[in-house]
């Protein structure tokens, strides 16, 4: 009997504002494994707002290319390998990897595939959050390019989102003082009372973003941690202190813009400050992960880390979860279990 294949294609090129119909659902016949090659039964998916910039008319880079129309999201999964003709992979293996929106993934471990070793006692999904994609951009974001030290002030947008709940409670285990940007009072009271967050500012609240940084941190911040990018990362760099770092994560409020990425105001600061401000991608540390796990793990055991999920339900509910992660209905990393 032929095995089928429930997948979500990307159906059209989104417009400046995603919306479930940008993607459809179809079932087509599994292909035969070749030599070399693997089958991934998929358990979750993992929705990473970053993957919104590739859905986009050539929106290809030297990281990925622009997603095809009529093809299955790219996506990162977590699944079992249930059929193998691979030697690196074999059967029973959990593996964390990048394919897409499905139900089934044949894959030949060539870009980016991990086996994963589960411990008892943490829940097999965390390995899509707090110890994966999230947790991963949390931990070397901060580490590499942050390098917290004790006393530092660290600033960071999109508190709520699956990095930012997690980069803010590694900062103050580090000593940091945290400062989170969300909007709306639940998200700023949520930061705040369940996440540990020191301070907060809701940038939705009618009082300046400026203003608000200016009573905070009037000395400056020491650790920016950008996942908005545009107008709010050109705010946040008008509070520089010295020397310090901006962690460059992602650009959330630009992934809807099909014309390119507005500029960004105060770029200037970087050099009166002698700042410091890098990019990266967690892909880059493949063979520092057991570091960031250890790290991540002791945190967890220790209940010292809330690692919060918003989980939706089947595959086709992918679509939905992913605009209403965009428009910031969530809270949190925002995983599909199939």
């Amino acid at each position: 009997m032929t095995q089928m294949n429930t997948r979500v294609l990307l159906a059209r090129r989104p417009a400046e504002r995603m919306v479930a119909d940008d993607f459809a659902v179809d079932t087509q016949p599994l292909g035969s494994l070749e030599e070399g090659q693997f089958l991934i039964k998929n358990s979750y998916l993992s929705m990473d707002a970053g993957f919104r910039q590739w859905m986009n008319e050539g929106s290809g880079d030297n990281y990925l290319s622009s997603m095809p129309l009529g093809e299955p999201v790219q996506s990162i999964i977590m699944g079992t390998i249930i059929e193998s003709r691979h030697a690196g992979y074999p059967v029973g293996s959990t593996v964390m990897g990048r394919t897409a929106w499905e139900e089934y993934s044949i894959d030949d471990g060539t870009d980016f595939m991990a086996i994963l070793e589960p411990e008892a006692g943490i829940e097999p999904y965390e390995y899509l959050a707090s110890l994966g994609p999230s947790g991963m951009t949390a931990y070397f974001g901060l580490m590499n390019i942050g390098q917290p030290k004790s006393g530092d002030l660290f600033l960071i947008n999109a508190a709520a989102g699956g990095i930012g709940s997690l980069a803010g409670q590694m900062a103050k285990a580090e000593g940091c003082t945290t400062v989170g940007i969300a909007g709306g009072p639940a998200k700023c009271a949520w930061l705040r009372d369940t996440l540990g967050y020191d301070h907060v500012i809701d940038y939705k609240s009618g009082e300046s973003l400026d203003d608000q940084l200016t009573a905070i941190a009037p000395e400056g911040v020491d650790i920016v941690f950008d996942n908005v990018g545009g107008a709010m990362l050109g705010t946040m760099l008008g509070h520089l202190a010295e020397n310090s770092r901006i962690v460059l994560c992602g650009a959330v409020s630009q992934y809807d813009r099909v014309n390119g990425h507005e500029a960004v105001a105060n770029m200037w600061e970087l050099i009166t400050k002698r700042a410091r401000a890098e990019g990266f991608m967690f892909s880059d540390h493949v063979d520092r992960y057991p570091e960031a796990i250890a790290y991540i793990s002791a945190m967890l055991k220790a209940g010292t880390l809330v690692s919060p999920i918003n989980m939706s339900e089947g595959i086709e509910s992918a679509g939905q979860a992913f605009v209403d992660m965009l428009d910031g209905k969530s809270s949190g990393k925002c995983l599909v279990k199939l």
